[in-house]
């Protein structure tokens, strides 16, 4: 991909998601995502190699479950020691930065994308990328959601299917839809 589109992806500009160069990176971490998904586990280890070489940041102790989705893969920084269950999905047009020792429960959801709300663009692809960052040792309980522009401070605690739409403070327990302190 050009530099320049992948700057205007990541800058939370509106851009057109349905452009080929971006629809070339998708079907990119399609690949990976799929070799890591239908790979033996002993063979695959925390991530399949083609995942790992895409993911922007693989830190040491990292675990990917299978199966796992992403959009572009590009975009994701993992810290040291992060573990992400079975059935996670990172939309991640803009960057998703994963803290060191956090972990995600199985089929969490994270977004970036934020589509246009004129419907008439959405139909053209319009879209923007609000980048998602999570703290270090958080607990990101089973099913949660993670809405575009989202931070999450450390240590925090997310409910199980808990739909995070604000920021969440480090130390904060969260859950319910939305999600709210408890």
């Amino acid at each position: 991909m050009a530099a320049e589109s992948w700057a205007r992806m990541v800058s939370g500009a509106w851009y057109n998601c349905l452009e080929g160069e971006y629809e070339a990176m998708r079907q990119v971490a399609r690949r990976a995502v799929h070799a890591h998904c239908v790979m033996p586990p002993d063979e695959r280890g925390p991530c399949a190699p083609d995942l790992r070489a895409l993911v922007a940041r693989f830190g040491q102790g990292c675990y990917i479950e299978a199966p796992f989705h992403c959009s572009y893969g590009v975009n994701i920084h993992l810290g040291d020691r992060v573990y992400i269950n079975a059935g996670a999905v990172l939309l991640d047009s803009g960057p998703v930065r994963i803290g060191d020792g956090t972990m995600l429960g199985p089929g969490v959801h994270i977004y970036c994308a934020d589509h246009h709300p004129d419907a008439p663009l959405r139909r053209q692809g319009i879209e923007r990328a609000l980048p998602v960052a999570i703290g270090r040792d958080v607990w990101g309980g089973g099913a949660a959601v993670l809405l575009p522009g989202v931070s999450v401070g450390d240590g925090a605690i997310i409910g199980a299917g808990a739909v995070v739409r604000g920021n969440v403070a480090a130390g904060e327990r969260v859950a319910g839809v939305p999600a709210r302190a408890i």
